[in-house]
């Protein structure tokens, strides 16, 4: 076989389980493991095919070939173009790297863990005036060059001040002591727009290797789980997932993978950059599925919504990602599968996912933003994110899309094989989604958002935002409290 045989091979076999099936697969990782590789594509999709095997194993035994394959993955990547890697859809594959603009708590992190394999990527600047405007509040000396001088070689004067050091390192440590106040250093940093370097070498930070120690991992001897056979209705009435709430330091960790996770993704949440880590919880969803919940610190909670935050592992490799912003009983919901494992037990998961959001919040209306099923989101336009949300039960939050949808339904119920187009997409996605579980009274939030909320506190003026917050709170024992706040988030903008 082909390189290219092998690897087309492996895509189809993964998502096969039952008689017959494991051995097939184990002679197909015995042929990659021959094989060699030397276009960049082929092998970005290779990884990603061992992802999904090592992530969902048909047996105890395929899970530590595919292991094995992912262990020597850099090695293979140092024969190809490893640049072509680094497209956000498969970026921090071993042996990589990848160049980002990141927030200030993302680049803290990458100094503090990743130096000296993360840098401050100089020949991506292409503007000095940031460096004018801050340096000087560092490097006092610099001054008298910065005020009077053209071409200002701000590079130079940065290595001077680290002394041979990592420079990412002294910009840190010199921000945060000349700046104490967080959110000041941050609006500092991130005014910089600065172009940062990480090579991922063959850290365990890379995507190939991340994992969580797992003692017994989940096997696939049957078929996956299909989305028809996933239903939201039962959420309330299913058994507690059981918890364990993490100590501090093995909250830090668990915050510290998913910056890790994150980042190698091109990715920034609120929750990891600022999470609390007295707040993780682990959450053990089944199949071995785990998922990690944190909150954010006190200086960045949002004046109005609650939040909370989840990493999604599965048998110790990290699937994906959670963000819930709760306002009562409404949650919307952010959910991410990463691109390698949306063929895999994705609704399924998202049904757990919602199972713990409810044991631990309470929760009955659950949100999908328009961005989130597509909405400015090209590439949940491609993988038809809507229709996800819509075949678990969700309906639009407005009637002309819901007129819409059902219109598109009829087609596809007529017309075998008939797919919505990007351009009908666009036109489905420009309200959000809600589910409304048992118990919850159908319509209760339709026209609301917390945006409409903001600028109606804003026009209120003085005091608005504490009285929406009084409103809110007596909400949770005052049926007409809580319909007075919802009405302020009503109405067109």
């Amino acid at each position: 076989m082909t390189p290219q045989e092998v690897v087309e091979s492996l895509e189809q076999a993964r998502l096969q389980f039952g008689a017959g099936q494991e051995a097939r697969l184990l002679r197909l990782l015995t042929r990659v493991a021959g094989a060699r590789f030397e276009e960049a594509a082929l092998l970005g999709r290779l990884h990603e095919a061992l992802l999904f095997v090592r992530a969902y194993p048909a047996s105890a035994e395929i899970l530590e070939r595919a292991e094995e394959a992912l262990a020597g993955f850099a090695g293979r990547v140092a024969r190809v173009d490893a640049s072509e890697l680094e497209e956000p859809e498969i970026s921090g594959i071993a042996g990589t790297g990848l160049t980002a603009v990141f927030t200030c708590a993302v680049a803290r992190h990458l100094a503090a863990r990743h130096a000296p394999h993360a840098w401050i990527e100089w020949d991506a600047c292409d503007d000095d005036t940031p460096w004018f405007t801050l340096l000087p509040h560092l490097i006092p000396a610099l001054e008298e060059d910065a005020a009077v001088e053209a071409n200002v070689p701000y590079q130079e004067w940065v290595a001077a001040a680290a002394r041979g050091g990592p420079e990412l390192v002294w910009l840190m440590r010199a921000l945060e002591k000349r700046f104490p106040d967080e959110r000041e250093r941050a609006d500092r940093y991130e005014a910089l727009n600065l172009p940062l370097r990480w090579e991922l070498g063959g850290s365990a930070a890379s995507r190939t290797l991340m994992r969580l120690p797992v003692k017994i991992p989940f096997v696939h001897a049957t078929p996956l789980i299909r989305r028809a056979e996933v239903s939201l209705a039962e959420i309330p009435a299913m058994a507690r997932l059981p918890e364990r709430k993490l100590g501090r330091e093995e909250g830090q960790a668990m915050l510290r993978l998913a910056l890790d996770t994150s980042a190698a993704r091109y990715r920034q949440l609120l929750g990891f950059s600022y999470g609390d880590p007295r707040s993780v919880v682990e959450v053990e969803a089944g199949r071995g599925v785990v998922f990690y919940f944190s909150g954010v610190v006190a200086a960045r909670r949002l004046p109005l919504r609650d939040y909370l935050a989840a990493t999604i592992w599965k048998n110790g490799v990290p699937i994906g990602y959670f963000e819930g912003l709760l306002t009562a009983d409404r949650l919307e919901a952010g959910f991410n599968t990463y691109y390698s494992f949306r063929d895999g037990e994705t609704a399924w998961i998202y049904r757990q996912l919602l199972a713990a959001c409810y044991q631990r919040t309470g929760a009955r209306y659950i949100v999908a933003d328009p961005y989130q099923i597509g909405h400015g989101n090209s590439e949940a336009i491609a993988s038809g994110a809507f229709w996800f949300y819509r075949k678990l039960g969700f309906r639009s939050m407005d009637e002309a899309t819901r007129q819409v949808t059902a219109r598109e339904e009829r087609r596809i119920a007529a017309q075998p094989g008939y797919r919505s187009s990007a351009r009908v997409l666009r036109r489905l996605v420009r309200h959000p989604m809600v589910y409304e579980l048992p118990g919850a009274t159908a319509g209760f939030w339709d026209g609301f958002s917390v945006r409409n909320l903001g600028l109606h506190i804003v026009r209120g003026g003085s005091g608005a935002l504490e009285r929406a917050r009084k409103q809110l709170q007596l909400g949770r024992r005052d049926p007409n409290a809580m319909r007075a706040f919802r009405d302020a988030g009503r109405g067109g903008v």
